[in-house]
Formats: C-alpha cells, structure tokens, sequence
C-alpha cells in the first residue's frame, strides 16, 4: 500500500521528467521600442510571444513608456509577421529572435 509521501514523491519525479524549459532566444528592440527600453536587445525565456512580452514588461517596470510604444509595436518572429495573430498562439522557438519593430515615419 503506498503512502501520501509515497504518491507525492512519485508525483514530483513524473512531473520532473514532462517538464521542459521554456525556450531561450533574443528580443531585439529597433528605433523607439529601444529608446524606451533602454537597450538594443536582451535574452528571452518563454514558450510564446505573449509570455516574453510580459516578461519583458516586467523587466522594465520602472520605464513606463516602454509598455506605451510595446503597445503600438509590430513584432517579427524568426524572420516572419506576427500580425494580428493572438501573440498567446504565437510560438518561440529555442535559439529564436523576436524583433520589436514601432511604427517608422515614411514606410
């Protein structure tokens, strides 16, 4: 008969083995979206382009206006337009870029 310790120490080991790590790549800021920043790029962890965005924001809490121009941003993904895709489906992939573009005057 097994015993609660039992059940939880087992749970904790299958849990262990189907957990992954949440990919790792660059979000690179162009133009205002790294002025507001206050670098040109930075590391990310995260399996989905909303879940970066959010770490990003927390990241710069204390610069307000970074929320504001992420707001008004379009985002590349590995090369590829996110568009108007829910950035919730939008996967990262380990080794990825994301490319934080503010709208440019001109084209």
């Amino acid at each position: 008969m097994r015993t609660d310790e039992n059940v939880e120490a087992g749970w904790a080991v299958a849990t262990a083995h189907t957990a992954r790590p949440a990919p790792e790549g660059l979000i690179r800021y162009w133009a205002a979206a790294k002025a507001a920043a206050g670098a040109a790029e930075e590391p990310y962890a995260a399996g989905t382009l909303a879940e970066a965005l959010d770490g990003a924001r927390e990241r710069h809490a204390g610069r307000p206006e970074f929320a504001r121009v992420l707001a008004r941003c379009s985002f590349l993904v590995d090369g590829d337009p996110v568009g108007t895709r829910e950035h919730s489906t939008v996967r990262l992939a380990e080794g990825g870029t994301v490319e934080v573009l503010p709208p440019f005057a001109g084209g």
